[in-house]
């Protein structure tokens, strides 16, 4: 389905799918050709494309690889990534009672994170009919990369906030299912690169906090199929795609925007690059 993270990442009631949909019906009207499930770097590749006689590609794929933290336990069953709940909550329906999607309707919920997907992840937990749901978080409220809008009205909705807490594992039964998630106190020392007072863990604070569903919102980086399919398509550490202001990459004729290139943020950022990349691409093909 076309629309992205914008289909299957945010919420209905953050964005109903229907304005997506407009939008979509709209390029479709306007003369676009869209072609889905083609997974970029396996069922064709930029190069080919090329050869199929395109004059220039743009690369908006996104930042669809879920991080976690590699502590004990997180294989456990009961363990989603952000990106995993979300899908299989708005893309496959599974908040209609008539859709048979596969999900874990929890009842008591940790999300892992202070950013916007986790803010999304904890609200659509109580939507399912969780009893409890918590944000574990291992900064301040002050520290948290969420918009404070989405904070207030998860708060509004009975989401409890659990600052200052590290998880150090995740804790399971005789049956590999998740029974709990043990976590560190913090404290917070001096500003680090990104600004935020650096978190300090207060030891022998271990407590745990009994729940029965871990989601981890702790970030996503580009997936590396196309670049990694792509000669001479370069990325920085962190797995974005290399772009100038024009949004041209390393590559002859590919250009790249949105989160493929910044890493997770905001849509309006996304479309602005869009846009950007549009001109620049046309103005390349005119050159030519």
């Amino acid at each position: 389905m076309a629309g992205g993270v914008l289909m299957y990442g945010i919420p209905e009631f953050r964005l109903p799918k229907a304005i997506v949909g407009r939008e979509v019906a709209n390029l479709k009207a306007m003369g676009v050709t869209i072609m889905t499930d083609m997974v970029m770097g396996r069922v064709l590749s930029v190069d080919e494309l090329f050869e199929q006689g395109y004059e220039a590609v743009f690369i908006g794929s996104g930042a669809g690889l879920p991080s976690f933290m590699n502590i004990p336990g997180e294989s456990l069953i009961g363990i989603f990534s952000a990106n995993e709940f979300l899908t299989r909550t708005n893309l496959m329906k599974a908040y209609l009672e008539n859709y048979d999607t596969p999900i874990r309707r929890g009842n008591r919920v940790a999300v892992v994170g202070g950013g916007n997907v986790a803010m999304d992840a904890a609200r659509c937990a109580m939507r399912l009919g969780a009893d409890e749901v918590y944000i574990v978080y291992r900064r301040s409220l002050e520290e948290m990369p969420a918009r404070a809008e989405e904070v207030h009205h998860a708060m509004e909705e009975g989401i409890q906030f659990k600052v200052l807490c590290n998880p150090v594992a995740v804790l399971g039964d005789e049956d590999g299912q998740v029974k709990g998630i043990e976590c560190l106190e913090m404290e917070l020392g001096e500003p680090d690169a990104s600004g935020r007072r650096r978190p300090i863990a207060k030891e022998g604070s271990n407590f745990v906090l009994d729940v029965d569903t871990v989601i981890m919102a702790i970030g996503t980086s580009p997936n590396p199929l196309i670049r990694s399919t792509t000669q001479g398509l370069e990325a920085n550490k962190r797995g974005c795609l290399i772009a100038d202001e024009t949004m041209k990459t390393t590559r002859e004729g590919v250009y790249a925007g949105g989160d493929a290139v910044t890493g997770a943020a905001t849509v309006i950022l996304a479309m602005g690059a869009g846009k950007t990349a549009a001109k620049s691409i046309d103005e390349y093909i005119r050159s030519k």
